[in-house]
């Protein structure tokens, strides 16, 4: 562990929170769960301490697909309540959250007309996978007519179509000639995964003042009414007595409860991996789209064009969560053959990936059930045993972040003695508030807000939403420099410390940026950000050399990098 302290301001956060020593809600986890509850809670004036023991959104939360979707192969699952929930906030989000979630057309490429009809209802009815057998149009037709009946929002998307081969083709020149159709639907893609989750955070902590939120901080034990804390930068160990603890820690969640000296066995989740690859040719046969598809062992998988990258997922293996997960040279095996599944004439190789990530699903314990068939649905136990109630979460997925939160607060609220004054639905999300939507009103927001910022404009809105307006305002008052080759600038750098909790280099580099996303992390960039972080956060020459060399570590042995360590004079 390092020693050191964060910047002054979260330090005195810990601080107050260590004196003041009580609160009515102490959540463990700060995935976008128990974010959102977090966000919740705080909406309705209750007095709740969030603790995360890394950064936020640094665990499952960080290696979603990087969408928002209703899940149209949960109903093959009969999991018809959470696809028309899954659906319903997909369409929720793409308008509060405009600046994170867009609509994402998506193209399934499909090889027979039949295939499957007599192995679906086993599939649905046993929940286990058997011998994989592909889902042909009829079955697929079914679906996405179903999906579309559950879609029915004033047309935020179209509805799905089909295509023959030579349309099909027309469209997609580069899919694999043998297809016999495609259909496509839309489902919305989320940008930025970890900048939404800090957005709902930051909306949570300014709706009351009693509101805290601490990463670096974990839970590792319970006496009574009080959860024991030690703050991960400075070794300080605290109590903090709650009336209600709530566990969402999502794969994790066995652990944490061991940790309150409880035992539970709720969770089993499975490991999900992808690879970002920086491949034009690739790139441009997507024309845009996701490509969304079954492979040759019955996996659905997904080829995304993002950030001028192309995410290729994901896997379902069975996880043990006291493992890191990372992708093995057997799962890039697997993605590239997927690649050539649909995609035969364009060739791939290892060295196009700039970035890889893997992580372990907060799904349920679900014994002999096939991976793939576990559900994505959410419960809530609750134990009343002790003085004080311990909620925890089993489940959850990015989709329905806000309606889960909604019902673990009401859990909470329930387990207060209060009552809901505010709802979530339908309400903006931090640089989501007055988003312009077109292209005349980005223009006419840019003359606004970005006076001055150029083509640096499109950027910060990309990356703050209409925060950006409070960005440009900060950058604008001082000399202003660029870092990682224009990807952040030492303005810049310096009102996320100052708004956003970073504590450490890789916070920056993986979470409040893309910069590891995008394959631009190497040496000189970790170098150079951690020369412009020092003064900021008051870190010596020591911290600094560790952060640089802690940040190039995880990157190579969690992400499929190769940065070489180098001594400094």
């Amino acid at each position: 562990m390092i020693e050191t302290t964060h910047s002054s301001a979260e330090r005195d956060t810990v601080r107050a929170v260590r004196e003041s020593g009580r609160t009515s809600v102490v959540i463990i986890g700060g995935g976008i769960n128990g974010i959102s509850t977090f966000r919740d809670l705080a909406l309705q004036g209750i007095d709740v301490v969030l603790v995360e023991r890394g950064d936020f959104a640094s665990g499952a939360s960080s290696a979603s697909s990087h969408m928002i979707h209703g899940g149209i192969r949960y109903l093959e699952n009969g999991e018809f309540r959470l696809v028309r929930e899954s659906v319903e906030e997909r369409n929720g989000l793409l308008k509060i959250a405009p600046h994170y979630v867009k609509p994402l057309q998506t193209t399934i490429p499909i090889y027979s007309t039949f295939s499957g009809v007599l192995a679906a209802p086993l599939r649905f009815l046993t929940h286990k996978s058997g011998k994989p057998q592909e889902r042909g149009a009829f079955l697929i037709k079914i679906g996405l007519t179903i999906y579309d009946t559950f879609s029915r929002d004033g047309g935020t998307v179209p509805r799905h179509r089909f295509l023959g081969r030579k349309k099909s083709l027309a469209e997609l020149p580069s899919l694999d000639p043998k297809i016999k159709y495609t259909a496509t639907y839309y489902d919305a893609s989320m940008h930025d995964p970890e900048r939404l989750a800090l957005d709902v955070l930051q909306d949570g902590r300014a709706a009351h003042p009693g509101a805290v939120a601490l990463n670096y901080v974990e839970a590792i034990g319970r006496d009574g009414d009080t959860v024991r804390l030690r703050d991960r930068e400075s070794g300080t160990e605290f109590d903090v007595a709650a009336d209600v603890i709530v566990n969402t820690s999502g794969p994790w969640t066995d652990i944490t409860n061991e940790a309150l000296g409880e035992a539970t066995r709720f969770m089993g989740g499975t490991k999900g991996s992808h690879i970002v690859l920086d491949h034009p040719e690739l790139l441009e046969a997507t024309r845009g789209r996701e490509i969304f598809f079954e492979h040759s062992d019955g996996r659905i998988v997904l080829i995304y064009p993002l950030k001028g990258r192309v995410l290729v997922g994901t896997t379902d293996i069975d996880a043990d969560p006291r493992e890191v997960p990372v992708c093995t040279d057997e799962e890039i095996t697997y993605f590239f053959d997927l690649i050539h599944h649909v995609f035969p004439e364009i060739p791939v190789s290892r060295d196009q990936i700039v970035y890889n990530f893997s992580g372990i699903r907060p799904l349920p314990r679900h014994e002999d059930t096939a991976p793939g068939f576990v559900s994505r649905d959410y419960r809530i136990e609750v134990d009343e045993k002790d003085a004080v109630p311990l909620v925890s979460l089993v489940g959850g997925k990015w989709t329905t972040f806000r309606a889960l939160g909604e019902s673990v607060s009401n859990v909470v609220l329930g387990l207060l003695h209060r009552t809901r004054t505010v709802s979530t639905a339908g309400r903006a999300i931090g640089g989501g508030r007055e988003f312009p939507r077109t292209e005349k009103a980005r223009r006419i927001w840019f003359q606004e807000n970005l006076p001055g910022a150029g083509p640096r404009a499109e950027q910060l809105l990309a990356r703050y939403g209409t925060r950006a307006a409070e960005v440009w305002s900060h950058i604008e008052q001082g000399a202003d420099e660029p870092l990682a080759r224009g990807a952040l600038s030492t303005r810049e750098l310096e009102w996320i410390v100052s708004n956003e909790m970073v504590a450490r280099l890789q916070d920056v580099i993986l979470r409040r940026t893309s910069i590891a996303f995008m394959g631009d992390a190497d040496a000189d960039v970790l170098d150079e950000i951690a020369d412009a972080l020092a003064p900021l956060l008051g870190w010596d020459r020591d911290r600094h050399d560790a952060e640089v060399e802690q940040t190039r570590l995880l990157l190579n042995e969690r992400h499929g990098l190769e940065i070489p360590s180098r001594a400094r004079g």
